[in-house]
């Protein structure tokens, strides 16, 4: 595996949000309107992830990089749900072109050891219920799928999502 994966910092911002509308416009096409992805706007994302990266209790945000430049990040910390010890991961994007080459894996462990540092001891992630391929993703990790559950999405429009859990969080860091 030829990436580095890094804790993020404010002068990475830009880069994030490069591969984060990149990102969306290649996973979800198709799974959201095609007019939201067109106006996703990289500027609008550089401002919230340098925001987001001045604030240190803001979580965990880790970045991977290549030769060419960042190809894919997570954003990681307490669970939405507030359940005890529970964290989550809330992003989690790694480019088409970086895919299929044990980057997404590496991003979730890392971020659980940070996670897990921190003292989280179980760990969740939401992904589309139609996103097919990254279903297929944190099952191979070893994620439970919870029932389908509808979410705002896009212009208020209704989503479903699907929650996959690691009741231990070290399940994605085993020992050697």
């Amino acid at each position: 595996m030829g990436f580095v994966v890094f804790p993020a910092g404010p002068s990475d911002a830009e880069d994030l949000a490069r591969v984060h509308v990149a990102s969306w416009r290649e996973t979800y096409r198709g799974l959201l309107p095609d007019a939201f992805l067109a106006r996703m706007s990289e500027a609008g994302f550089t401002r919230r992830f340098r925001r987001a990266l001045a604030d240190p209790s803001a979580g965990v945000t880790l970045a991977a990089g290549d030769r060419g430049g960042l190809v894919g990040y997570a954003q990681g910390g307490p669970s939405r749900r507030g359940a005890t010890g529970e964290a989550e991961v809330a992003t989690l994007y790694v480019l088409r072109q970086a895919q299929g080459q044990g980057l997404g894996a590496e991003l979730m462990r890392q971020t659980a050891l940070v996670l897990a540092a921190q003292g989280a001891t179980s760990l969740m992630i939401s992904v589309l219920r139609d996103n097919i391929r990254a279903r297929g993703f944190y099952e191979h990790l070893g994620g439970e799928a919870e029932a389908a559950r509808q979410e705002p999405g896009p212009g208020g429009r209704l989503l479903y999502e699907v929650a996959y859990r690691w009741p231990d969080i070290r399940s994605l860091f085993p020992p050697p």
